[in-house]
């Protein structure tokens, strides 16, 4: 019997051991699990663009270049309080495109380029990585904010792209906020208007140069605005908005709002938005090439952006740049210019600002 009661005490010894070990291994585990996650929530950044071109220092006064930089800083901060806080990177990339919208620095919302006819169409879009959805406006003329008008295609509409005149009744029904066109005429734009027409020529944003539009271009300008985000949930999002190319005719529309080519976004891999010579930009599929280049051969995201904005679009002939963001908040401000109004933040708060090439 004593043997019989010594077996039976080894026994209960043993199991009382492997449910203590059990124990332990379960509350490490949860523990590392904790760790992971809050490492993962604190995970997210936010980078900008405001356009790329021939931007150059000697060209630029201290206070025109100042004005830059104070609204690119105070539209990042917009975005990234956003995501500091919890909100979605969708909210950031549009709030944070607001911004720039809303100054006459940019060729986007009230500071949008003229047409050939002295109009201004404005264009735009937006993608959720997280959903594929994407949502964007070509061709508007009453809507204050595009980037508001393409987000609303994406969330309340069965489309993708809506145009034109379309395009303004549904931002109307929808209740945005619509503008006499006036409101989009700035000075500025005008005269540069004024003077493409007297060369008969087609200029884009940010450069020192016009040339004749077709295959001979060299150089020219562009000031389109966009935004890539990663959010504390891990999802990211890119948008793009822009007033398009000066004297433009015949309804012309550039990369900004074709999902691909001006804004892409894929948690499985990134978020990008373009700017630059459009017809190259889509022609390229800029901003779906980066994320095939990271999704199929596994690049990075700076050897992907490098290898399209300099390798492919400059292959082609084309000029300009992307900002993008990765899943992992890993970021690329790329372009082939002389420069490019750029601008990123982290989740530690680090801000960097740059405008010219170096």
């Amino acid at each position: 019997m004593k043997k019989i009661a010594l077996l039976i005490s080894l026994v209960f010894i043993a199991l009382s051991c492997k449910n203590t070990n059990e124990s332990k291994t379960t509350i490490v585990q949860n523990t590392n699990a904790e760790k992971n996650e809050i490492n993962f929530q604190e995970n997210f950044g936010i980078v900008i663009h405001g356009g790329a071109g021939t931007i150059l220092k000697k060209n630029m006064t201290p206070e025109k270049e100042a004005a830059y930089r104070a609204k690119l800083e105070e539209a990042i901060r917009v975005g990234h309080e956003i995501l500091k806080n919890g909100g979605t990177s969708l909210e950031a990339v549009e709030k944070t495109i607001n911004v720039m919208e809303d100054s006459p620095l940019f060729n986007a919302g009230v500071g949008a380029v003229f047409t050939n006819a002295g109009t201004n169409e404005l264009d735009a879009s937006i993608m959720d990585g997280k959903t594929l959805n994407a949502g964007a406006a070509a061709g508007v003329k009453t809507v204050k904010n595009p980037i508001n008008l393409a987000r609303t295609v994406m969330n309340d509409s069965p489309h993708v792209m809506l145009s034109g005149a379309g395009a303004d009744i549904f931002a109307k029904e929808q209740g945005l906020e619509i503008v006499d066109p006036k409101y989009f005429f700035t000075e500025r734009r005008m005269n540069s208007l004024k003077k493409a027409q007297e060369r008969e020529q087609i200029e884009l944003d940010h450069d020192e140069k016009t040339s004749f539009y077709d295959e001979d271009i060299k150089d020219y300008k562009f000031g389109t605005v966009g935004c890539a985000a990663l959010d504390k949930n891990g999802n990211l999002a890119a948008g793009t908005s822009t007033g398009g190319m000066t004297n433009k005719r015949w309804g012309r529309v550039g990369d900004a709002p074709i999902i691909g080519a001006g804004t892409y976004a894929n948690n499985a891999t990134c978020a990008v938005s373009s700017t630059g010579w459009g017809e190259f930009f889509i022609r390229a599929m800029v901003a779906h090439d980066i994320s095939a280049l990271m999704e199929y051969k596994g690049m990075t995201i700076q050897d992907a952006a490098r290898e399209v904005i300099h390798d492919k679009v400059g292959g082609l002939g084309g000029d300009g740049g992307i900002v993008a963001i990765d899943n992992k908040g890993n970021i690329a401000m790329e372009f082939n210019t002389a420069g490019m109004y750029r601008a990123h933040m982290n989740a530690k708060g680090e801000l960097v600002i740059g405008i010219y090439e170096k």
